[in-house]
Formats: structure tokens, C-alpha cells, sequence
């Protein structure tokens, strides 16, 4: 298994409809408010920095991440670094971290069946479980990216599924394409700055996204500063902060 690297989006004609019907299609609205600020910290594709020092920062606080894995990228070579291995996962969840769904091989869910999404779900769950993770409650497509197939495929085995598209999960917005910030790129600590002040006054939830934690991160990650940074603040804020997993349970209550 090898990780394709940067991605690039079908920004075909085709494409663009294909994304625009999968947004409109199988929808499950939340369907009350928080009511209050919430934050999700979450890290795609578990690289070996996220894993140590991004669990550092949390754990100091007393607080929890969501790890999206894909087993079959486990100690290979990625553009944020090395990825985690089973060890890494098996602390991560004995410590109360969440382990969620990436897919088993980073499956691109723009271009594949509801059939081969399913199956590469079924294989990560499969794997992760020997590994000692509890049963993965949450997805995040890899890439962002989702076909109306995948979608529908997906939707009924998990409590929420998340893309990459910026926004604040609050009533009626859609659970099986939910919306996220990334950490990411010299202005990633500004963006998500300026969405927590949105969540705070919307009193909604905020769900952060990065890949590797590291003080020359790629591209796709953040340093270790602007991640304490941020959970800092949302803290000093008033944030209620937790997993993925455990927030979408607080709201389905």
C-alpha cells in the first residue's frame, strides 16, 4: 500500500457536478443547535508527529483527539511524515483517544463504488480492531472528497462523516458530509482562529482538522504552538472540547 500523495481534484465539468449532487444527496441534518461552543480536534491520516506530539499537547490539557487512520498506510512514508503503526494506535486508544475511519488504503470516495467503500471500510475496521481500537464510530473521507455512492454506501455505519469544506456544524447541517477547518499552511492558525470566534457566537461546533504536528510542518500540518495555541484559547473561550465521536453522541441524546 502507498500513499499517492498531493491530491488534485477532477476539476473536469463531470467533476464539479459530481461533487455539487453528492452534497445535496443522503443528507442527515442534525437536528437540534449545540446551544453552545464545541471543538473537535482531529488529525488525518495519524502520522508519527500527531501521534506524539499532538497527543502531548492534548493530554496536558486533559483532553482527547480523534485519529483518522488508514491502516494500510501504517509506518509508510507520507508527505506529512512517517504514519503511525499499531503500537501508536493501541497507546492512542488505551489513553482515550478516538480512532476513527480514513479507509483502509486512503481510498479517493470521489472516484470509487459505494461496493469498494464499503469493503475498504470493512478492512480498516477488521485491522484496527486486532490492533486494539474500539469500534470506529466516525469517518473522514480521505481527500474531503465524496461520491453520491460512497456517500449512501457509508452513512448508515457511522455517527457522522466529515469532509474538508470550511463551515461549523450547527442545526440542519448535514452529518454525512460534515464541515471542517484545517490547521494547515502559513495562515492556518489565523483561519482557524477566526472560525472559532464564529463558533463561539454561534454557539456551535467547530470541528479542527490537521495532519502532522511538527515545528517544520508539510504543508498539510501545523507546529506544535499554533496547535496549544489554539486549544488554549478555545479553553479561555468557554469551548466545550472533546472527540468526534463523543460530541455527535451529545448531540444525537
Amino acid at each position: 500500500m502507498s500513499y499517492e500523495g498531493a491530491y488534485r481534484a477532477d476539476a473536469s465539468l463531470r467533476g464539479k457536478l459530481r461533487r455539487r449532487l453528492a452534497r445535496l444527496a443522503h443528507r442527515r441534518p442534525l437536528a437540534a443547535a449545540p446551544g453552545r461552543p464545541m471543538l473537535s480536534i482531529s488529525f488525518d491520516d495519524a502520522p508519527l508527529s500527531a501521534c506524539t506530539t499532538g497527543a502531548a499537547i492534548l493530554e496536558a490539557r486533559d483532553l482527547r483527539g480523534a485519529y483518522y487512520v488508514s491502516a494500510g498506510l501504517a509506518g509508510q512514508d507520507a508527505p506529512m511524515g512517517v504514519c503511525g503503526q499499531a503500537a501508536d494506535y493501541r497507546r492512542l486508544a488505551a489513553a482515550g483517544h478516538e480512532i476513527g475511519c480514513h479507509t483502509f488504503s486512503h481510498l479517493d470516495c470521489g472516484r470509487a463504488s459505494g461496493e469498494e467503500a464499503a469493503a475498504e471500510a470493512d478492512r480498516n475496521a477488521a485491522v484496527l480492531a486486532d490492533w486494539g481500537a474500539p469500534r470506529l464510530e466516525t469517518f473522514a473521507y480521505p481527500y474531503g472528497d465524496v461520491a453520491a455512492g460512497p456517500k449512501h454506501a457509508l452513512a448508515p455505519r457511522f455517527s457522522i462523516l466529515r469532509g474538508l469544506h470550511h463551515g461549523l456544524v450547527d442545526k440542519g447541517v448535514d452529518l454525512n458530509q460534515a464541515p471542517a477547518v484545517g490547521i494547515e499552511g502559513p495562515d492556518g492558525q489565523a483561519v482557524a482562529r477566526r472560525w472559532l470566534s464564529q463558533a463561539k457566537a454561534r454557539k456551535a461546533w467547530l470541528i479542527l482538522y490537521t495532519h502532522d504536528v511538527a515545528d517544520d510542518p508539510s504543508p498539510w500540518g501545523c507546529t506544535p504552538k499554533a496547535l496549544a495555541t489554539l486549544i488554549d484559547e478555545a479553553l479561555a473561550a468557554g469551548f466545550e472540547i472533546d472527540t468526534v465521536g463523543a460530541v455527535a453522541r451529545k448531540l444525537a441524546a
